[in-house]
């Protein structure tokens, strides 16, 4: 992949579209959410994911930030990805909740809208009024969706990130070498918790739609990562066995592995059935392992696991990954190449079904500039669901936000004056 002279790929960046706005195939479909208006007083990653699938699903979702900006958009190494990737087809207004008018300003905004989401330490929307306890009292119908480190009780205080709960809750553990807990390499719970707080919101807004009225819906980074580990609690609790470190772990499977190839190439290679099992030995040759009772079956190849695999490697060595992918995929096996993240911008599939899409840049040294981002991972009648607003800039729809809650010029240019927004 071409760089440019900072070392970034140059078919990652590139420069602004002719028109602001990329759309789905079909031009001018009507999104499953249109007509429903959120609000979020969101940062990080678990709340903006959250508004973020409510938005590309149609909703209009108005993003408040401090007049300084969501911190977000200017955070270095492992965060600088975080404001582009789940702020697109958002509005900003720009609102300092330090001032009596900005605080105004903020509950005249919710009483317009269905939906209120935040993601900010317990305690902090109640100092403004404008947690669900209060908010519900002038709007029962509203929906109010808070997303904690920790759903209520003992830890429910406490400072929470992906990386902590993912140390307190076995995932660490489970991904790391033994003595080694190792987070995984994206975050995870933040994503997954947001994920969780829009399917929560969409159950509530059925339910509304039944009895008329709207509820809080909660969601929370520890509970969520406790969902993903469940499988290896459940293990324990039927096997009796604690669940091993992943790179530790008995494999269920005894082809299922990373190998290393023909010049340095890594591949993973699986057989996942005695019926795959068979097709692999056939397919490259080894018709000897079929003959060999203690390979028969996929338990007793389980059992002999290293001695397998120390057998069958030197064997691949011979083969360079392209070669053993082809292979594989003409006879149906399982295999994945071991892939960069910046190397899926070239991806054949991502390419051919629209799963990336251009997005304009806010902020930093490539601000205007484009980059193409990753696309929620569904179709709706066959459509990938697009891009109508580029991540906003930092107040780039205050004026328009406060026009629709009835503020006339005059007073948005007094507002401005006080610094009441920005």
């Amino acid at each position: 992949m071409p760089t440019d002279m900072n070392g970034v790929a140059s078919d990652a960046i590139a420069q602004p579209p002719a028109q602001n706005l990329t759309t789905s195939a079909k031009a001018g479909r009507r999104l499953p959410l249109t007509g429903l208006r959120v609000v979020e007083f969101t940062h990080m990653v678990m709340g903006p994911t959250c508004g973020l699938v409510l938005a590309d699903l149609g909703a209009e979702v108005i993003k408040v930030e401090p007049v300084e900006g969501d911190r977000t958009r200017h955070l270095l190494g492992a965060g600088a990805g975080f404001f582009p990737m789940f702020n697109r087809n958002k509005k900003s207004i720009a609102i300092n909740l330090h001032t009596p008018e900005g605080v105004a300003i903020a509950h005249k905004l919710v009483s317009s809208v269905d939906v209120v989401a935040e993601n900010f330490r317990p305690g902090m929307m109640e100092k403004y009024g404008l947690d669900y306890a209060n908010l519900s009292i002038e709007n029962p119908r509203l929906i109010y969706a808070s997303l904690k480190g920790f759903l209520p009780g003992p830890y429910e205080l406490r400072t929470a990130l992906d990386e902590v709960v993912q140390m307190m809750g076995g995932l660490a553990y489970m991904t790391g070498r033994p003595g080694d807990p190792l987070r995984a390499g994206t975050s995870v719970n933040d994503i997954m918790g947001g994920m969780f707080g829009a399917i929560g919101i969409m159950a509530a807004l059925i339910e509304r739609g039944i009895t008329g009225q709207g509820q809080e819906v909660q969601s929370a980074l520890f509970e969520n990562n406790i969902f993903l580990v469940g499988q290896h609690m459940l293990q324990y609790a039927i096997t009796g066995e604690a669940a091993a470190p992943m790179p530790e772990r008995i494999s269920a499977w005894a082809l299922y592995d990373v190998f290393t190839v023909k010049n340095g190439e890594q591949i993973f290679l699986a057989a996942v059935s005695d019926a795959q099992w068979k097709v692999f030995c056939k397919a490259m040759g080894f018709a000897d392992l079929l003959t060999r009772p203690e390979l028969a079956t996929n338990n007793e190849r389980v059992r002999v696991r290293a001695t397998l695999l120390a057998e069958l490697r030197p064997r691949l060595a011979t083969y360079t990954a392209a070669e053993l992918a082809a292979i594989f995929e003409k006879h149906g096996l399982p295999f994945a190449p071991i892939v960069k993240p910046e190397e899926l911008f070239d991806d054949p599939h991502l390419q051919a079904t629209g799963g990336l899409a251009e997005i304009r840049l806010t902020d930093g040294e490539r601000a205007g500039q484009t980059a193409r981002a990753a696309l929620l991972p569904l179709t709706l009648t066959g459509e990938r669901l697009g891009v109508r607003i580029h991540p906003p800039k930092l107040g780039e729809h205050t004026k328009e936000v406060l026009e629709s809650i009835g503020y006339d010029d005059a007073e948005i240019g007094e507002l401005l004056k006080l610094k009441a927004v920005g």
